[in-house]
């Protein structure tokens, strides 16, 4: 979501989506996540996490991070894209799967990039800058696919991050 904010303030026509078929947030523990349907608005989820555990919740800066998701707009949501960046290379994967498993219907294609970022405020402060820096260079480029090759070396020669990739097809 930093990079959501950070990109629709210089402008970009930006979304954000989820994966899979719920939204997954930390739980208690690792293997007890917090799963909310997409229909559900980040004002609501807030609500929930404070009555189930107000303090752990706070803690860990997930109601910090909802909060900020909300300022930035109401839930979660999807649509079609040019380029799709992911924060994780768990999401990554996901998101590569499913767009492989879709029957392709315009074969627009789309292309699939991983920034792995920290579930930090920092961090993702810092990744929402790598991912700017990423479409600010892509936009200025009339073939994508040719020249990602060198403004992922440009990128990773100055941040010293690597980036998973790929072309899939609407």
């Amino acid at each position: 979501m930093e990079a959501h904010s950070i990109l629709k303030k210089k402008g970009f026509n930006v979304r954000s989506f989820g994966v899979g078929s719920h939204v997954t947030l930390p739980g208690l523990a690792p293997n007890l996540p917090v799963v909310y349907d997409f229909s559900t608005t980040y004002e609501q989820m807030c609500k929930d996490l404070l009555c189930k555990n107000r303090m752990h919740h706070k803690s860990n800066g997930v109601l910090q991070i909802l909060g900020r998701n909300e300022r930035i707009k109401s839930g979660p949501d999807r649509d079609p894209f040019d380029a799709i960046f992911t924060c994780t290379e768990r999401v990554y994967k996901v998101v590569v799967k499913d767009l492989c498993a879709r029957e392709q219907k315009t074969w627009q294609p789309v292309y699939v990039i991983n920034v792995e970022i920290e579930d930090t405020l920092e961090a993702a402060t810092l990744g929402a800058l790598i991912i700017c820096e990423l479409c600010q260079g892509l936009q200025q480029e009339d073939d994508m696919q040719s020249s990602l090759p060198k403004l992922f070396q440009a990128v990773k020669k100055k941040t010293g991050k690597s980036f998973l990739h790929t072309i899939c097809f609407y």
